[in-house]
């Protein structure tokens, strides 16, 4: 069951996109941020800046897009305790309905600069996405998923998602960043149904 939130004073948000990631210089630039990067990239297009909310343990701003409130969200907890910060998010920000929830994330499953939209499914063991089914209570939420590709090695993955890629992968990764950035703003003013007929069978 959705832990939904509990009765906040204000104006609750309509909808809540959170970009994963890791906190700190040390991990700027690599794969495993690229959900961060989408987001921060969303602020930048709307000319705001997120900012550092102790009690939501994230980087947030606020935005409104065609009369709706949309909380930007960049967790500044790592990677697997995303969850806890997703639901203080949920909470605090009124939060009623998980399709309204929309976490952007690497994928080791796509190629890199794939982009693709889904709503519900496994973690597939992205440790972000099984931090919030274990705080958030379901997995219904929309996801943003973003290609980083696979390392040769299957056994090398952590390395992977936590290095910087290519010269070439970051030229693909840059395009899939603003790919991923058109997609929030579709799934907000047209719904999921018309992000994916429209995202995902787009080619890096």
């Amino acid at each position: 069951m959705f832990r939904r939130a509990a009765q906040r004073r204000g104006t609750p948000a309509e909808y809540l996109v959170v970009g994963l990631g890791n906190p700190g210089d040390k991990f700027l630039g690599t794969r495993h941020n690229l959900g961060y990067e989408v987001v921060e990239k969303m602020a930048e297009r709307e000319s705001i800046s997120l900012d550092t909310s102790k009690p939501s343990r994230s980087r947030i701003a606020v935005i409104n897009l065609l009369g709706k409130r949309v909380v930007l969200a960049c967790p500044t907890t790592f990677m697997n305790l995303s969850g806890d910060a997703v639901a203080s998010l949920i909470r605090r920000n009124g939060v009623q309905d998980v399709g309204c929830v929309i976490v952007v994330h690497d994928e080791l499953d796509l190629q890199p600069g794939r982009v693709k939209v889904k709503q519900g499914g496994s973690s597939a063991g992205h440790n972000g996405l099984k931090s919030i089914r274990q705080h958030v209570g379901v997995d219904d939420f929309v996801r943003i998923r973003i290609g980083i590709g696979k390392p040769t090695d299957p056994q090398n993955g952590r390395n992977w998602v936590l290095r910087r890629p290519s010269p070439e992968d970051r030229s693909r990764l840059d395009a899939a960043v603003k790919t991923g950035v058109d997609a929030i703003e579709m799934i907000l003013t047209d719904g999921v149904e018309r992000a994916m007929n429209n995202i995902n069978g787009l080619q890096s």
